[in-house]
Order: structure tokens, then sequence, then C-alpha cells
């Protein structure tokens, strides 16, 4: 599982982040990375330096499974690293749910009979 950070301008993107933020998103994504091909990190501090206001650190997640459209989840804390836990808890939920899905259809899933054949009668 391979895993992009991109910060906004408002927010130093160094090592010890980038290191901080994949280690909580491999912690939460850890019993299904197999699936999982990419994910990014989109964290941004929505208001700046200039203004104040809670809640305006931003993480997005966007997953990419394998086959599949990939899947986004955001959340919005006081602190970055609150919303990078939020962030991660939201995508391991989401994408463990979508995994379940998919599951479930192919244990339900029965193929059509033959062309031809005929249907039992009753």
């Amino acid at each position: 599982m391979q895993i992009q950070i991109n910060t906004d301008r408002n927010i130093a993107g160094h090592e010890a982040l980038g290191a901080q933020v994949s280690g909580v998103v491999e912690n939460a994504l850890s019993r299904i990375s197999d699936h999982i091909t990419r994910v990014e990190v989109h964290l941004s501090d929505e208001n700046s330096d200039k203004k104040g206001g809670n809640y305006n650190m931003r993480c997005v997640m966007e997953a990419r499974l394998e086959g599949r459209k990939p899947i986004a989840v955001t959340h919005q804390a006081a602190t970055l690293d609150q919303a990078v836990d939020g962030a991660a808890d939201k995508l391991s939920r989401l994408t463990e749910s979508t995994l379940g899905r998919l599951r479930d259809q192919k244990s339900r899933r029965t193929d059509p009979p033959p062309p031809g054949s005929k249907l039992p009668e009753e």
C-alpha cells in the first residue's frame, strides 16, 4: 500500500509529519491493506493563521481499492492530529464496509442457467 501525503501552503509538510500520518494510516488500515493499492492524504488549514475558529484543520483521505473506484472521507477537527485520526477511522470503517458488501454480493451471486436449459417445473 502506497501512501501519498499532500499539504496546503499553511501546513509545513516536513518528514516528521509525513512519518506520523503514514503510521496512523498504516495502523488504521492494517487489516485490509492487501486490498488497497494507494491512499492519498490531503491536509489543510481551512482558516489559515489569519482567522480564528474551531475545527479548522481538515483531512481528506482517498483510498484506491483493487479493481474498484476510489473511496474518500473527510474529517475536520481542532488539531491536525485529531483530523488525521478521525479521517483514518472513517476510512477504515468505510473500506471494511465496502469490502464486506462485495464479499456478500459474491456469496449470494447465482449464475444464470445455461441458454436453452429448462427451468424446473413447480
